[in-house]
């Protein structure tokens, strides 16, 4: 069986800054507690250590990995966490020295002794965390996870012994790259989100599907509608001023409306020339990662660091190139976006610490590209030639996040991104597959060589780049 991952495995809800540096540890944490409540040991703790390696070390404080950790330890689900609440169960923390593991047991802890910064870096992957639990009998149970991209956490035991058995499945078009794809998309004359919803039917009803697609959804559009509607300094020291509000109110106007819905519908009324329509575009993906740089709650897609793509492509399609589109399209797009970006993750990596910035905003183009064309009435050619050109168009892209922050360059390549997916998208509606001279899987081989060659300085380490020639105390 080929390794089967599913488009909810792609478009995860969580809370910001990033997937691999915050959901990542935060799942990393819960998994743990899962451990010592398998081995009938949480009762019998005493004291907990947490050790972050490489590039969780090097700008954990910037994407909030000590916060998610104390959260993931708490008990706490980033997915339904009232996002509201973070701040104060962090004080709490920090306040009383202590931390209520899994809501279970109190114990001692100080977050500045027991989570440990260490700079060097694990050989398996660039962002290891390993927990210790010190437990009554003096003795020690201790755990090391690596979170690879996306919020994914794995064992370098598993993956390595086991071949990801645990996500092995049986679905009835096992797809491993590209090209498998097609093929199947050919044999059974099917489009790309027909042969995604058959596999996804192998694991979840018709009704289940449906709806936890609409509610990635909705909760891409309640994002967004915060984003455009909340003003000030984003919190990290950067002192970067939310761009999406004032954006949001020139191209807006007068409109009276009540909730997200009837914003989605106001915005189908607004005027919709070339400039307009690229501010609209930058202005759905600033909202959704100034929220994300927040703590936030976005749709992981297929990062945090990139999840301002996707919804914002997925929006203009709504307000702007089809007014029509309704639940159908939604559904079909983020089908389509989430095989996009599985075949990334399995050919190359979704990770920024192992592929530099490629690895997100280029694969959420990507992914974003090939939604769009496919809903335009692209053929399943077309769309793997619409994520190709996009990710063509992104190899080589660094990570250099200034302070670690995941806010310059990382907010303003979102729009970026999107706009080169809606162009991907619109080059290959216009062009004869037949005529293509690189194959989707070419550039996914391409873009996993080129983050093997690229310097660990530009893999989200903040120790090139941007993050060098510009000082936190220039802002």
């Amino acid at each position: 069986m080929e390794e089967c991952i599913s488009v909810f495995d792609m478009l995860k809800i969580g809370v910001g800054p990033s997937s691999s540096h915050t959901l990542g540890p935060w799942r990393a944490a819960e998994r743990f507690l899962s451990e010592l409540r398998t081995e009938n040991i949480l009762q019998n703790v005493t004291r907990i250590k947490v050790d972050l390696y490489g590039s969780l070390s090097l700008t954990g404080k910037g994407h909030a990995t000590d916060l998610a950790v104390m959260l993931g330890l708490s008990g706490q689900d980033p997915e339904y966490i009232p996002v509201q609440d973070i701040d104060g169960i962090i004080k709490n923390i920090e306040n009383k020295n202590e931390i209520n593991l899994g809501n279970e047991i109190v114990v001692p802890f100080y977050f500045l002794q027991d989570i440990v910064f260490n700079k060097n870096f694990l050989p398996f992957h660039a962002n290891g965390l390993t927990f210790t639990a010190f437990l009554l009998d003096d003795k020690e149970y201790q755990t090391t996870f690596y979170s690879i991209g996306g919020g994914f956490v794995v064992k370098e035991e598993r993956v390595n012994a086991k071949k990801k058995l645990e996500i092995k499945c049986a679905f009835p078009f096992p797809i491993q790259n590209a090209e498998e794809l097609l093929n199947y998309c050919n044999s059974e004359k099917k489009s790309i989100s027909e042969i995604v919803y058959e596999n996804e039917k192998s694991m979840r009803t018709e009704a289940e599907i449906d709806h936890e697609l609409m509610r990635i959804w909705n909760t891409m559009l309640e994002c967004m509608y915060i984003g455009c509607h909340s003003e000030g300094i984003l919190p990290g020291g950067l002192n970067v001023r939310r761009r999406a509000f004032d954006m949001h109110q020139g191209l807006i106007g007068l409109s009276n409306y009540n909730n997200p819905q009837e914003w989605l519908e106001c915005i189908r009324k607004t005027e919709v020339k070339f400039r307009q329509i690229l501010k609209w575009v930058s202005c759905f993906a600033l909202a959704v990662n100034e929220v994300n740089a927040a703590l936030g709650r976005v749709v992981t897609a297929p990062t945090n660091g990139s999840a301002g793509v996707i919804p914002a492509v997925l929006m203009y399609y709504l307000v702007i190139e089809n007014h029509d589109a309704g639940e159908k399209e939604i559904k079909q797009f983020l089908m389509v976006a989430g095989e996009i970006g599985s075949i990334f993750k399995k050919g190359s990596t979704i990770s920024a610490a192992m592929g530099g910035c490629q690895a997100e905003i280029g694969v959420s183009s990507a992914m974003a590209a090939a939604a769009l064309c496919e809903v335009m009435g692209g053929t399943p050619d077309q769309v793997q030639m619409a994520a190709e050109i996009a990710m063509e168009h992104h190899l080589g892209l660094t990570c250099d996040p200034i302070g670690g922050l995941v806010q310059i360059p990382c907010i303003e390549r979102n729009t970026m991104g999107a706009i080169k997916a809606i162009n991907a998208a619109e080059l290959a509606m216009e062009t004869d597959a037949k005529n293509a001279k690189v194959p989707l899987d070419k550039v996914v081989n391409t873009m996993w060589k080129t983050a093997q060659d690229m310097n660990s300085k530009y893999k989200e380490t903040s120790e090139g780049g941007l993050a060098i020639a510009v000082n936190m105390a220039d802002c």
